[in-house]
């Protein structure tokens, strides 16, 4: 049998570059779909795309994650390349990206703009690189990665990846998602060290350094509430209680010397707190076993897609 492959380009505005990003695909993958997902563009993306040959669909909700999210849902393939749609990342290396889900080494391939030092070279934004390593930064101490590369547009999935990642992010904060959970699902990763050049002159980013970018921290914060919630709660826990301390220790230190609590709204304050310190330990020492269990359904569903493959 032969493979099926299937490159998806999200598109919004890029009138500029698709043409030439399809054609730089048809090249290099002349057996693969290629797919165009318009995202409500105002310019003439669709038309181009269909006339340089692609498969165009349209998604009217805005927000890259929207979009993955429709493509993950309707595309059947074997192996899926994900790309921006501005013409940065290198159709010409795309093999490089396939081969470790070819050989079963990886459910991700990451192109990885980082290590090399090109993203560096060719990006004019500098709030771009930093957050970018801060990003990166953040993810791997929270939940023990190893990554080069989070904010990267250039992804290979196997359909094991597509077909069980529940998809929740509506906008750029994807690529974030798409790198947490499957560091949670221990699925295995691969990063492939790519070259990245600047968008053409003309072509203009949907990304907005503050605002998407204030959207990825955000996302961080949920999903490390969600996937480790003892360690969440902990964190809390451990600060009320140093409030309850703070508030708490002048009133037993004055009881220990007087024998009376002159300070009664102090003690009712350090009392709360340490309440509220408690209680937001026993909360996350709940909701972490109810993730496991969840982990533990989560497996179960991958062998059950496992054992369908099979028939």
């Amino acid at each position: 049998m032969t493979e099926k492959i299937a490159v998806l380009l999200p598109a919004y505005n890029e009138e500029v570059t698709i043409q030439k990003v399809i054609s730089d695909f048809k090249r290099a993958l002349p057996e693969a779909d290629i797919y165009v997902y318009d995202n409500n563009s105002k310019d003439n993306t669709n038309a181009l795309a269909r006339e340089a040959g692609a498969i165009v669909r349209f998604e009217p909700r805005q927000g890259k994650g929207n979009v993955v999210r429709t493509m993950f849902r309707e595309i059947d393939a074997d192996y899926y390349i994900m790309v921006d749609a501005d013409d940065t990342y290198p159709a010409a290396e795309v093999d490089k990206l396939l081969e470790p889900l070819r050989n079963g080494s990886a459910d991700m391939t990451i192109g990885d703009r980082l290590s090399n030092g090109t993203y560096s070279q060719e990006n004019k934004r500098g709030f771009h690189d930093f957050g970018n390593n801060f990003v990166k930064f953040l993810i791997n101490k929270l939940y023990g990665g190893n990554y080069r590369d989070i904010m990267t547009g250039y992804r290979g999935f196997n359909r094991l990846f597509v077909k069980n990642f529940p998809v929740l992010s509506p906008g750029f904060e994807i690529e974030t998602e798409l790198s947490i959970h499957s560091l949670d699902k221990r699925f295995k990763l691969v990063e492939i060290p790519i070259t990245y050049k600047d968008r053409p002159e003309g072509s203009e980013s949907k990304l907005n350094t503050f605002s998407d970018g204030f959207k990825v921290l955000k996302m961080i914060f949920n999903l490390f509430k969600d996937y480790k919630p003892l360690i969440f709660f902990s964190i809390i826990s451990i600060i009320l209680f140093i409030l309850g301390l703070f508030f708490g220790i002048p009133v037993i230190a004055e009881f220990a010397r007087t024998g009376i609590i002159n300070k009664f709204p102090s003690a009712v304050l350090a009392t709360g707190f340490m309440i509220l310190a408690a209680l937001s330990f026993v909360s996350g020492f709940i909701l972490d076993t109810v993730v496991r269990q969840n982990r533990m359904q989560y497996e179960l569903k991958i062998y059950d897609y496992y054992r369908e493959l099979e028939k």
